[in-house]
Order: structure tokens, then sequence, then C-alpha cells
């Protein structure tokens, strides 16, 4: 997927497919390629999916929120001349589409949330391993995932490196206390856009109660099920994901 990679002023994005805009938004130990499967199924599918690199270490740390985030979800659909766009999030992703959907309601034309975080916050700081070596990050790395050999080599070295780097480190601290303060229980009833909830029945990141908390909280929501699955179905389970995903934005005619 790095092929597609395009990077244009402050924004470095992957782009493909025409049609409806689907913006997917990644966690915080998420990098593009976690969405590989999900991207390439829509943009040949008669969508056309835009993957933002989210600035989560790349912002003056003061600015280091969730606001800012959605800030700058903002400008990148500006730069891109978007109107209206479906947004996917997982995890920290899935907050700063609810967040975004809360202040700026006519730019989004219906939610995808996949273990979404803005409900239940243990998401952010319990499940983020601290410093540590090699093995414990490892440990915790595939413990995301019901089947750990999803958490390739790559990845932990990833997770590895943000730990292990003070300045990211606070980052990704100032981003979790921000979601924290950003609880968005009382802001769904008022989300009247069609939303999508897919979640791995084995999700031990964000559980299947907070699935079951967004689709009562939300107005016109649906909640899907994938099983042997954790916090990333559209990792783990590429296919189910994208299937209940047609099979509902057809059924929505989105």
């Amino acid at each position: 997927m790095t092929d597609k990679l395009k990077t244009e002023g402050k924004f470095t994005y992957a782009e493909a497919g025409e049609g409806p805009a689907i913006i997917v938004l990644h966690g915080l130990m998420g990098a593009l390629s976690n969405f590989e499967d999900t991207f390439n199924y829509f943009s040949n599918n008669g969508y056309k999916v835009l993957i933002p690199e989210l600035p989560l270490y790349s912002l003056p740390l003061l600015k280091t929120n969730v606001k800012n985030l959605v800030l700058f979800l903002k400008d990148f659909l500006a730069h891109k001349k978007i109107d209206k766009a479906i947004l996917l999030g997982n995890s920290l992703g899935g907050h700063i589409a609810l967040y975004f959907t809360k202040h700026y309601k006519g730019k989004v034309t219906a939610l995808v949330l996949t273990g979404s975080s803005g409900l239940y916050e243990k998401a952010m700081g319990d499940s983020f391993p601290k410093r540590g070596n090699y093995e414990y990050i490892e440990q915790k790395t595939r413990g995301v995932f019901y089947n750990p050999e999803v958490a390739t080599k790559e990845m932990v070295d990833g997770v590895y490196a943000i730990v292990n780097n003070r300045n990211t480190v606070l980052k990704t601290l100032a981003i979790a206390k921000s979601a924290i303060r950003h609880n968005m229980a009382n802001d769904l009833p008022e989300m009247k856009q069609p939303t999508c909830i897919i979640w791995g029945k084995q999700d031990t990141v964000t559980p299947p109660d907070v699935a079951v908390d967004f689709q009562k909280l939300l107005p016109d929501a649906e909640l899907f099920w994938i099983d042997e699955c954790g916090h990333a179905a559209m990792m783990e389970k590429p296919e189910e994901f994208n299937k209940f995903l047609h099979d509902w934005l057809i059924s929505k005619k989105i």
C-alpha cells in the first residue's frame, strides 16, 4: 500500500478508487497497512477510499489532543475538496470520527465504528504498553488480537519504538488523557447518521459491552459481531469485516 502514498503539504495519505468517499481513521498503534484489505476491497467496489496519516506524534505536545486531530481531519477534507464522507474509525480513529461528527455533522454521510474508543477509556491507557523490554511489548501487542500471529514483527517493532521514545510516550499519554476528557456518551443520541458497528467478540481492549452501549446510544446503529476476533477486526477478519460493511452500505443505499 505504500506505493499509493502521496504527500501534499502537511498531508500524507493513501487514496484509490472512485465513488462516494470513505475516510479511514487509524488508532494509536495503527499503521495505514492495518486497513490494506479494506482499502483494496472498497476502492475496487465503487468507493473512493482515503487513509490519512494522523499527526499523532508530529503536533506540538500542547496541541496533541482529540480536538486538534479532528481539526486536522477537517483540513484534510477541505484539501481534498470532499464535502461529505463516510468515516470509518478503529480504536482512537473511531473516537475522532465521533468527535468530528459532533462538530461537523453536515459533513458526515455515515459512521463505521470498530473497536472504537469514545465511551470506554481503558482502551486508551491500560492497553497501551508502558516502557519495557521487547518480549513484554511483543506480548502486549499480540494481546490486542484473538490470534496473536496477526501481530507481525514489523508491528511489534513499531510499538516498541513508540514506547521507548520519551517524546512519543508523552504524546501518547496526552492523547489518552484528552480522550478521557472527551467522553462521547452524552453526544451520541444527537448523532442521527446511519452507523455500522462491527466488533470482535473477543476484543479485550474495548470489550463487547462497549459495542452494545454504542448501539443503544446511537439512534440509527446496527451491530455486527465477528467471532474469534479481537480489537482490529479489519485486520484479523478482513473478509467478514468487508462483507458486513459492504452489505450494510448497500442496504442503506450509501
